[in-house]
């Protein structure tokens, strides 16, 4: 687990067991929620998904997790836009496997990012998010797995099912899975198995151009 920094964001880059230089890896661009807000990084690489990280002999993805230390990742949004696309054209990435994951405020985060850069991402797994449904539109060329408690009483389970309604009657391919007698914490169960991150690695992205930069010097619309 390193820490690093880009501009004003401290994030962490986890690499997979047996990373090898010049060879390239399917990435996970990870948003988490308000409660690893600040600029504690033990409290960033302490995040439950890290945790669970930890459990795991055989994780494939290399982990890039910025940490927000404004009130939301609204207020820094430009900054998280411009890492993405900064990662996304490391000479590590698997460009066709380019992927978002985010936890309440982060869910909200991951569903905005993939909107505003639906170019780079191959699929998104949000938890407990919800997002702006009249753009959905910018995501039918993503996939999408979204999953919620049923009993959510901070981020109301119909915030999930209105991002997958809204994508999937704008032509997409999105699916949300409903956890019963789950309140606000459903990642400790999507943590837990392997199923959402294996069906990540199974979505690729196959509208990439290899040599395409995200320097500015295109309009993707």
């Amino acid at each position: 687990m390193i820490r690093k920094k880009y501009k004003k964001l401290k994030y962490i880059l986890s690499l997979p067991d047996g990373y090898k230089e010049g060879k390239k890896y399917p990435v996970i661009f990870f948003l988490h929620g308000a409660g690893t807000r600040g600029d504690d990084f033990d409290k960033l690489a302490e995040n439950p998904y890290f945790e669970y990280r930890k459990q795991r002999d055989k994780f494939p993805f290399i982990t890039v997790a910025p940490q927000c230390y404004a009130d939301t990742w609204f207020e820094i949004f430009e900054q998280i836009i411009d890492l993405a696309k900064d990662i996304y054209n490391s000479d590590f990435t698997d460009k066709s496997r380019f992927y978002g994951m985010g936890v309440s405020m982060g869910g909200y985060g991951i569903w905005q990012l993939a909107m505003t850069l639906p170019q780079i991402f191959a699929a998104i797994v949000p938890l407990c998010g919800g997002g702006m449904y009249w753009n959905a539109a910018r995501l039918k060329d993503v996939l999408v797995w979204a999953f919620h408690g049923a009993d959510d009483d901070v981020v109301l389970c119909a915030e999930s099912r209105k991002m997958t309604d809204a994508v999937n009657n704008c032509g997409g391919s999105a699916k949300l899975t409903v956890f019963e007698d789950c309140m606000h914490n459903c990642w400790d169960r999507v943590y837990a198995e392997n199923e959402a991150f294996d069906w990540l690695l199974q979505n690729t992205n196959n509208g990439f151009s290899e040599t395409e930069k995200l320097d500015g010097s295109k309009d993707f619309g």
